[in-house]
């Protein structure tokens, strides 16, 4: 099915399309203000009061006995569990919104096809897999940590609010395959920051087997992110082909 990314068409959306038109559009925005006095200064109060006001997203919830346990042996090396079992809730929602996103990719794949260069349905159903297999290994960890891997911590729906913007592109019937692969790329930089800080803290309590672990993720997020790459370099040179009809290019 043939779908470029950059295609032209009869796009209305700029301004040059009605020069005469976009002259008095202009000319109407500065003849009349808005209609409310004020300026931006009174939005940036508002957000300020109502911040004052509200809470924070939510809390860590307690641990079970094992887990209280953990975390007083953590507080007396100077660490703070909370902040570690926060921040494995974030990785396990994120992982398993991560299997969602090459769930999408795989019928993009489907529908478009792939090109020279591009993705493979074996390459994207093992990174679906090596998703799945790294939100596996953060239950396993809280659970054994004596955390409840089902809570939303606070940054797992900090992480949930940012990231609501991709999964929703990926299952946009308009997007083809290559502008997906956009969508993927942001998630997978994410995911390998996240697995870095995840190393990190777990050292600095002292989990060294856990970061051992979370390091052999990480070594596979960073293939995932190389290949996303790539196929989006591949893809994208095959749809600047000026002038001629590139075979296999992407749909």
């Amino acid at each position: 099915m043939e779908r470029k990314a950059s295609e032209m068409g009869m796009n209305r959306t700029g301004l040059m399309v009605h020069p005469v038109k976009s002259k008095e559009t202009i000319e109407g925005a500065e003849k009349y203000g808005p209609d409310i006095p004020g300026d931006a200064s009174l939005i940036a109060k508002e957000r300020q009061d109502v911040s004052r006001e509200v809470g924070g997203l939510g809390t860590v919830p307690p641990p079970n006995l094992k887990g209280m346990a953990k975390a007083a042996m953590d507080l007396l090396k100077g660490g703070r569990a909370t902040v570690f079992v926060d921040k494995l809730g974030q990785r396990l929602g994120f992982e398993r919104a991560g299997t969602r996103l090459y769930e999408c990719a795989l019928s993009k794949l489907d529908v478009f096809g792939t090109w020279a260069g591009g993705p493979s349905r074996e390459q994207l159903e093992k990174i679906r897999l090596d998703e799945l297999s790294h939100m596996a290994l953060v239950k396993r960890t809280l659970e054994k940590l004596g955390a409840d891997p089902t809570a939303l911590t606070p940054a797992a729906e900090l992480q949930a609010n940012m990231s609501e913007g991709v999964p929703k592109m990926l299952a946009d019937p308009h997007i083809n395959l290559l502008q997906s692969l956009e969508g993927l790329l942001t998630a997978e930089l994410v995911d390998n920051a996240s697995w870095e800080l995840l190393i990190e803290l777990a050292r600095d309590l002292g989990h060294h087997e856990l970061a051992e672990d979370f390091q052999r993720a990480l070594d596979v997020e960073q293939e995932h992110l190389a290949l996303v790459r790539a196929w989006i370099a591949a893809g994208t040179r095959l749809e600047a082909r000026v002038g001629e009809e590139a075979a296999g290019a992407p749909a």
